[in-house]
């Protein structure tokens, strides 16, 4: 059997790169766990190029790569010049996958904030970096500052709490309210500040206190859970029988996502409380490959500080056909307002 060739060193993405080049994360066991690679993917959330390049490398021979963001392409178009005719760009969102592509042998997704919209402050994804209060990955549509703005407390408190999971969050939408009858929130450190000063200050080792909401507001900006939950069901429809889906998530509501929806495809009923009575199996569109999620090493921790919440779970595709799944029984977080 032929060894599997060894990439090549990753090109620069810019003229003057940065400090710290872009690390595909989980990309060690999301090739293993896929290989032999070969066909047509897609990589769904294309970002900084880290796993179309991955998937190219370890023997696809085309990858139709999709960002909602027109800056990702833009950044790429050196080195994607390279890659010729193998890869194919669409300016989309993945839940549109399969409008832009047909019965191809693997999807990759990658989930939550890319590290070239984190690093750069006038996307206004961080809060460690002052910049516009933005967060719109398609760059169009109503920013978080339009949101921050206009929502009634309420309904600041409710995002806050169920994107975010956040328990402070009526607190931290009274104060925001408060603040902002002030003068308007514009930027990432202003509206840092009074998430800060509405919560205890953070113990070592402890997220910054703003990790939370800032990551509610971007879901909510963005509508990902939604998106998550549409770009699944496309990827069912889009592959073919034995192509395979990759899911890479950061943080646990996405995870239980991606699980439950595996589960339920899989051949389950999708009730998941135990003391249930057991409900005949249906026939199913996946086979779960990954049983557990897999998680970063050792190694890819000090490489990645970024991976350390990453998981990832693959499953395989069956001949029986797509269906549809109700987005209630993959406990897919919802507003009030949107119920």
């Amino acid at each position: 059997m032929d060894r599997q060739r060894e990439p090549e060193p990753w090109p620069p993405l810019l003229s003057h790169p940065p400090a710290a080049p872009h690390i595909p994360v989980l990309i060690r066991p999301l090739i293993a766990a896929v290989s032999p690679v070969a066909g047509t993917w897609i990589d769904g959330t294309f970002g900084a190029g880290g796993y179309t390049r991955a998937l190219l490398d370890a023997g696809a021979d085309e990858v139709v790569a999709i960002d909602r963001d027109p800056l990702a392409f833009e950044l790429a178009a050196d080195w994607m010049a390279g890659y010729g005719a193998r890869i194919r760009p669409e300016q989309t969102v993945f839940s549109k996958m399969d409008e832009v592509a047909d019965q191809v042998d693997g999807v990759v997704l990658d989930l939550g904030v890319s590290s070239m919209q984190l690093d750069r402050a006038e996307r206004g994804f961080s809060f460690m970096k002052d910049g516009p209060l933005d967060m719109r990955m398609s760059q169009d549509g109503p920013s978080a500052a339009d949101l921050v703005n206009s929502a009634t407390e309420q309904d600041l408190a409710e995002i806050l709490y169920v994107f975010g999971e956040e328990r402070a969050s009526r607190r931290i939408a009274r104060n925001i309210v408060k603040a902002r009858t002030e003068a308007p929130f514009e930027t990432t450190l202003q509206l840092a500040g009074v998430i800060e000063r509405s919560l205890p200050r953070a113990k070592p080792g402890q997220s910054h206190p703003a990790t939370r909401s800032f990551q509610a507001l971007r879901i909510a900006v963005n509508d990902e859970y939604t998106e998550l939950f549409e770009g699944l069901m496309a990827a069912e429809r889009v592959l073919r029988p034995g192509g395979l889906l990759a899911v890479v998530t950061f943080h646990s509501i996405e995870d239980r996502m991606v699980k439950r929806f595996l589960q339920a495809r899989a051949g389950h009923s999708g009730n998941f409380n135990r003391y249930a009575p057991q409900v005949e199996a249906v026939p199913a569109q996946f086979e779960i490959v990954t049983r557990k999620a897999a998680g970063p090493d050792k190694q890819e921790l000090a490489e990645n500080p970024r991976s350390r919440s990453a998981r990832l779970r693959v499953a395989r595709r069956t001949e029986v056909p797509a269906g549809e799944i109700d987005a209630k029984s993959i406990a897919m977080p919802q507003l009030k307002r949107t119920r």
